[in-house]
């Protein structure tokens, strides 16, 4: 093959278009180089931009791709052995790799670290993610040092010299010309400021990594983009369209004033109290959007549940991201349970019906597989929208998951603001991490981040600050005197009704029933889905049908929300309501019983619990019974058995005192994090990387890898084997779609939909579907197939149930709906 051929890097497969390799290249050099600019490095961008598929340039790589798109090849060979044998096995990455390591190599040292950084990036873009510098384990130096073994990779599988003689002279001769002192230079001046801070080498070297995988971020949304442009050309118009937060503000403003002024005019109908409690929702609020013209960086926003956190900070976030002229906002939730509940609220106050740019995306868990068809590339989400709403899993996969799809959105948490709805339901194991992340996007990449609860962890003040705590300035607590509002917002008693024998199951029912019966509405929420539907059972035939609800996450959230919405009219219009719930209710959920009973748990636990008791005001004081199941089955659930051992120590400690004052949960939190401080940097153990370590180590500066101190590496980190261990959930969870409502429609639609000529219906049945999902853990998912109850949509790693196993009252079960055990309370 020669110069004068056409090298192609993409065939389009409604008209057979081709896009050139050097076309790709320049088109995802320029896209790459604006992303790096946020890291300000643009030239680094537009360098592994250039170069990430150069090993396209291959006759073999050409070879396939024109016998993979059925397009005449002219340099035919009768031995050639066929695309399909050879997909996913023709390397066209590490040539781009190499390239770049051997010129900026010459350099010097400091060049060599840079040429490792920007290596690194393109060797893994066709890959599960960040390659490891360091492999967990081997015999010989030269079988850890997996950078060196990659990057030395023989010409005869990588094509570098090829490559290089057939490349176009426009492309070379950019590279060249980015490849030089000024890039050095540019790199060099960011990473000084991680390796010459005062901070711990653990987190210097943390910083180094997560800085190369936020340009590997810039690189894998610059390729996926120009790749989805060139398939589906009115793409392009969909994306970038600049943010006027004038317009959002000034709805927002406009919505909140008619949303009081309608409060004004039935405030003679409401109590005292109900009515302070609107005056100081609207103090909260005020206060919020006069700091929001303050500094960016890390805020807390610390209100009693009910105190309008969703506006507030919503108000803070569009005035802060216009002081500041950021890009968007995200908000983190914790459960995909109440997603929808806040995207609502966004939607109506901001949003307008027939607008072409909707202002907020909400993205819930994806049903996809990590491995990603040509599809599902087209139309992965990469949180371009001015309002994001996801969840907390999908935000730390983000940051710290293996593969390509969730690395794709980093870069988009850059010149943004990024608000945590409930920030104490971080997972545990996860908290070094998370705070290392956060400070680096606060510090380096024009991010501002708000953490909003009633129960603020003390996450700036953990037992080993050197794996990383946040770093929060005293005066960075939006509200002034929390103490204070907490006493003014007060509406609910703890009543610890714990006693050492427990309680049996029938007195958990009498209380239930008589605390509904004498208040009308009574809310339960226990700990475990088994201990949930058999308390519904033992009730349900003692009230009328009709008041009695069932809540757990068997229930798909499409389900869950029509519980709700049937709750919330009965709460509304005075009619009785039990409900029996796992803590899916807590965080977060706008509902409001007059009476709510809560298995003992950690005391942030109990105090969301809190949050349903007595919401607006209504009764002068409302009543939260702390109770204790003689039997329960939580030795699996470490994170509650923990929590529900801390808050016993609380209880003999402080009695007489209020247990949801501030000072009372910083106890509670300095008690539950010194006793859970050793899991706080995501212990590994043997069975998942051959040695005892943790991910922070894997992640930074790698000190238990025997090559930590002998490979001549500047980047030691293990990021792929860090990839594949992590979970943002302890038990890794399937989903399956299951048949209630439309679902059962949608279910009909995936399997008869061509998907390989029906794409885009495709995939807007499978995001539709999202609703009609259910999260499953791995015992359960094996139980089912046992069962043959899980059936797969067209082979492409997504299952629908079978429609005998869903119920109407308690959702998914592993048996035929009708059959139940009530072994495992």
């Amino acid at each position: 093959m020669t110069k004068s051929q056409t090298y192609i890097a993409h065939v389009r497969k409604t008209d057979k278009a081709q896009q050139t390799v050097a076309a790709h290249l320049q088109e995802v050099a320029e896209i790459a180089k604006t992303l790096a600019a946020k890291i300000n490095v643009p030239e680094a961008g537009e360098l592994i931009g250039l170069l990430h598929d150069f090993g396209k340039y291959s006759a073999d790589f050409q070879n396939y791709i024109l016998d993979a798109t059925k397009l005449p090849n002219p340099n035919f060979d009768e031995d050639y052995v066929g695309a399909k044998a050879l997909k996913g096995k023709i390397d066209h990455s590490t040539a781009g790799a190499q390239w770049i390591y051997q010129i900026l190599s010459q350099h010097g040292g400091k060049g060599k670290c840079c040429a490792q950084i920007l290596a690194v990036c393109v060797a893994s873009h066709h890959g599960r993610g960040l390659i490891d510098c360091l492999k967990p384990y081997g015999d010989t130096m030269e079988d850890i040092d997996g950078f060196n073994r990659r990057i030395k990779k023989s010409d005869t599988l990588t094509h570098l010299e090829e490559c290089t003689q057939n490349a176009d002279d426009s492309i070379l001769e950019k590279a060249k010309q980015l490849a030089g002192e000024p890039l050095i230079n540019a790199m060099i001046a960011q990473l000084d400021q991680f390796t010459q801070s005062e901070q711990h080498n653990t987190i210097k070297q943390f910083y180094i990594g997560f800085w190369t995988r936020f340009l590997f971020s810039c690189l894998i949304d610059a390729d996926r983009i120009n790749s989805a442009d060139f398939e589906n050309p009115h793409y392009a118009a969909h994306r970038n369209k600049p943010v006027s937060w004038d317009i959002a503000i000034h709805r927002l403003e406009c919505f909140l004033a008619e949303q009081q002024l309608l409060i004004e005019q039935k405030a003679d109908s409401l109590p005292a109290k109900a009515r302070r409690l609107n005056e100081m929702r609207c103090d909260i609020s005020n206060t919020c959007k006069h700091r929001a013209t303050d500094a960016q960086g890390i805020y807390t926003l610390t209100v009693p549940t009910g105190g309008g956190k969703t506006y507030a900070s919503l108000r803070f976030a569009l005035h802060h991201a216009k002081k500041h002229k950021l890009e968007r906002i995200i908000y983190i939730i914790p459960y995909t349970s109440i997603i929808e509940q806040n995207a609502e609220a966004i939607r109506r106050a901001i949003e307008r019906v027939g607008e072409n740019h909707p202002w907020v995306l909400e993205h819930h868990s994806n049903l996809e597989p990590e491995q990603q068809t040509w599809h599902s590339k087209l139309t992965a989400e990469n949180w371009d929208a001015p309002i994001v709403i996801t969840t907390m899993v999908q935000f730390l996969e983000t940051l710290f998951d293996g593969g390509t799809r969730g690395v794709r959105r980093l870069h988009q948490l850059a010149n943004s603001v990024v608000i945590f709805d409930e920030i104490q339901t971080l997972p545990i194991n996860c908290t070094h991490l998370f705070c290392n992340a956060l400070n680096f996007l606060t510090t380096y990449t024009n991010t501002s981040t708000v953490l909003c609860t009633a129960t603020q962890p003390l996450l700036n003040e953990l037992k080993t600050p050197e794996k990383g705590q946040l770093q929060i300035p005293e005066k960075n607590e939006l509200m002034k005197d929390t103490r204070e509002l907490f006493e003014q917002l007060k509406r609910v008693d703890i009543l610890n009704k714990t006693k050492p024998e427990g309680w049996s199951r029938e007195e958990i029912a009498v209380l239930a029933l008589s605390e509904f019966q004498t208040k009308s509405s009574c809310l339960v929420i226990v700990n475990t889905k088994a201990w949930a539907e058999a308390l519904y059972r033992d009730c349900a035939d003692k009230v009328d049908k009709d008041s009695v609800f069932h809540l757990s996450t068997h229930q798909c959230s499409a389900h869950r929300r029509e519980i709700f919405q049937k709750m919330r009219e009965r709460l509304n219009n005075k009619l009785p309501v039990l409900c029996f719930s796992t803590q899916l209710i807590e965080a977060g959920v706008d509902i409001d019983f007059a009476s709510v009973i809560r298995f003992l748990a950690g005391l942030d636990s109990i105090a969301q619990a809190a949050g349903r008791c007595n919401r607006n005001a209504a009764l002068e004081m409302g009543e939260v019974h702390v109770i204790n199941p003689a039997q329960e089955t939580i030795n699996q659930l470490i994170d509650i058995k923990v929590g529900k051992e801390k808050t016993e120590s609380v209880f003999r400690e402080i009695a007489d005192k209020d247990l949801l004052a501030p000072d009372v949960m910083e106890l509670y939190f300095k008690y539950y994090f010194y006793d859970r401080a050793d899991y706080m940097d995501y212990q590994l153990d043997k069975k998942q990387i051959g040695r005892d370590d943790t991910l922070l180590n894997l992640l930074s500066d790698n000190k238990c890898n025997i090559g930590s101190k002998n490979a001549p590496l500047f980047l030691k980190q293990s990021f792929k084997t860090a990839g594949d261990a992590f979970k943002a959930i302890d038990a890794p969870t399937h989903s399956v779609i299951v048949q209630h409502g439309e679902g059962k429609e949608l279910v009909n639609r995936l399997c008869g939909i061509n998907k390989k000529f029906n794409a885009a219906d495709y995939y807007a049945c499978l995001k539709k579907a999202q609703k009609y999902s259910v999260n499953v853990f791995p015992n359960v998912w094996s139980e089912l197939q046992k069962q043959q109850a899980i059936i797969e949509i067209q082979g492409e790693g997504v299952f629908y149930l079978d429609e005998r196993y869903y119920s109407s009252e308690f959702g998914l079960s592993t048996e035929v709906v009708g059959r139940y055990s009530f072994d495992d309370l």
